[in-house]
């Protein structure tokens, strides 16, 4: 499911609202997809990113962002 506006998401340690997403990664969102029943969103569109958002413990619920350019600049 594909959502243009944002939805607040949380794991074990931290809640992520709009405001507090954009101050981790340093850039504005734009959209963010979720894949089936899943609470927490697999990517997220920000001006000049895609993120990929990674589960990263079995154990806990945890994530971290894997930002990748959107545009980048071949020379």
């Amino acid at each position: 499911m594909m959502l243009c506006e944002w939805k607040s998401f949380s794991t074990d340690s931290e809640t992520y609202t709009q405001e507090a997403f954009e101050e981790t990664v340093g850039d504005e969102f734009e959209a963010m997809m979720f894949k089936d029943n899943e609470n927490i969103p697999c990517y997220i569109w920000t001006v000049n990113y895609v993120i990929i958002v990674k589960k990263y413990s079995k154990v806990l619920n945890d994530i971290s962002f894997e930002k990748i350019p959107r545009n980048p600049v071949c020379e």
